[in-house]
C-alpha cells in the first residue's frame, strides 16, 4: 500500500471468450436471438468460450459454425480487452467477413438461437436496445454516433 503496508485483493479467473459479427456477401449483419435456460431471451454476436489449446481465432471460427451454419475466409479482429480490473477474462470480438451457410447450427443443448439477417441501421439500434447482451460492442457503437468519422469507420467495417 502507499504506506508500506501490505493488503489482500481478491480477484477472479473467467475463461477467455469471442463474439463474431458475420457479413453476408450481399451485405446484411447476421445477428443472433437467443434464449438460455434462467436468462431472458436475448440479442448478441456469435460467440462463447474458447477451450483449453484453442486459438481466440480459431474459437471464433467454431462458435460461428456452430450456432450459424455460417463459414468465412474473410476475418478481422475487430478488437480485445479485458472488460474489468477484478476478473482476468479476455474478449475477443471478430469481423467475418463474405460468410456463407455451409452446415446446419450445432448450438449448445442449452441455447436456442434464431439467426436474423439485418442491415447496418437496424444492427445500430438492436445494440442498443436493453436486452443486447454485448455491451462491449454497445460501447463502439455508441462512441461512433458521437464522432462521425468513427461512424464511417464502423460502416465500412461492417459492410461487405
Amino acid at each position: 500500500m502507499y504506506d508500506g503496508s501490505f493488503e489482500t485483493f481478491e480477484k477472479l479467473k473467467r475463461v477467455d471468450t469471442v463474439g463474431v459479427i458475420p457479413i453476408t456477401p450481399d451485405g446484411k449483419i447476421l445477428i443472433s436471438q437467443q434464449e438460455q435456460p434462467s436468462i431472458a431471451p436475448f440479442w448478441g454476436t456469435f460467440g462463447g468460450r474458447i477451450e483449453p489449446n484453442e486459438s481466440p481465432f480459431d474459437a471464433a471460427k467454431r462458435e460461428l459454425l456452430e450456432e450459424s451454419g455460417y463459414a468465412s475466409d474473410q476475418w478481422q479482429l475487430w478488437h480485445a480487452f479485458q472488460p474489468l480490473e477484478k476478473i482476468e477474462w479476455s474478449i475477443y470480438n471478430f469481423i467475418a467477413k463474405d460468410c456463407q451457410l455451409v452446415a446446419t447450427s450445432t448450438p449448445d443443448v442449452g441455447e436456442k438461437i434464431t439467426v436474423q439477417a439485418v442491415t447496418f441501421e437496424e444492427f445500430l439500434k438492436i445494440t442498443l436496445q436493453p436486452n443486447f447482451r454485448d455491451s462491449e460492442i454497445t460501447l463502439q457503437v455508441l462512441a461512433a454516433m458521437a464522432d462521425p468519422a468513427k461512424m464511417e469507420k464502423l460502416r465500412v467495417l461492417l459492410s461487405k
